[in-house]
């Protein structure tokens, strides 16, 4: 298996491949790392890890004002974290690709990536001004009955869309407008349904495709009757993320 050592990004939410990532960098551990990335040549991809932060170990969030999270009472890349920061994150995440590294006029970063390739995250050096991760690539292995899962599982996803939508039925109005490879929609679903981080993270690291499939296919079923007994929600971007705030 091939390994790496990337930075290391750690969200309170799941990256999947294929997911557009905005990100809002103010912290300063945050900023030196798109700093570095910023040294990498334009044409080779500027890579960063994406992983999950366990539940019950999240850091308070900061926003522009606010105390920096790697001041106060901690310091460091690993503020916030522990004294073994690998034990406040799940295990498995994702490459993110970065596009678009901006820097503003107060020193913070408008960043826009893409989630690339699932990764296991072996261990995390806090020796830097950022967190640095080993990682081992994990093949994606489709698993048996991947396509009819596939169609399945987009059949079910509509229906939940039009759940979340209530009349306005926005998008994914024919099969063209999915890829038709089944591990490319496992993704996109799992990224596009509204489930708790548990639930996605759970969805990252199925162990082939077919085994996400299923458990979309039962996730979606299982939203999708509950959604029956509420009131219409607006619908969901299916690529798209929320900006993370770091």
């Amino acid at each position: 298996m091939t390994t790496a050592r990337l930075p290391l990004f750690p969200l309170n939410a799941v990256l999947f491949p294929g997911l557009v990532l905005p990100l809002n960098v103010f912290e300063e551990r945050y900023r030196a790392m798109m700093r570095e990335l910023l040294k990498t040549d334009e044409s080779e991809p500027r890579r960063f890890a994406v992983v999950a932060i366990r539940d019950g170990r999240e850091v308070a969030p900061t926003a522009p004002g606010m105390p920096d999270q790697t001041a106060l009472p901690e310091k460091g890349p690993a503020a916030g974290f522990g004294a073994d920061p690998i034990q406040a994150f799940h295990r498995v995440g994702c490459v993110a690709d970065a596009a678009t590294i901006r820097e503003r006029t107060d020193g913070s970063f408008e960043v826009l990536a893409t989630g690339t390739t699932r990764v296991k995250l072996l261990s995390v050096d806090a020796s830097g001004p950022f967190l640095i991760a080993e990682v081992e690539e994990l093949e994606e292995e489709q698993g048996d009955g991947a396509g009819a899962l596939a169609e399945g599982v987009l059949r079910a996803f509509r229906a939940y869309q039009k759940r979340l939508a209530g009349a306005r039925e926005r998008s994914l109005t024919a099969d063209q407008e999915l890829p038709d490879d089944p591990s490319v929609v496992s993704y996109l679903v799992a990224a596009a349904a509204v489930l708790d981080t548990p639930a996605k993270q759970r969805l990252l690291q199925a162990p082939d495709t077919a085994t996400r499939l299923r458990e979309e296919l039962h996730l979606l079923r299982a939203e999708t009757a509950v959604l029956r007994h509420l009131p219409s929600l607006p619908a969901v971007d299916l690529t798209r993320a929320p900006t993370s705030p770091n």
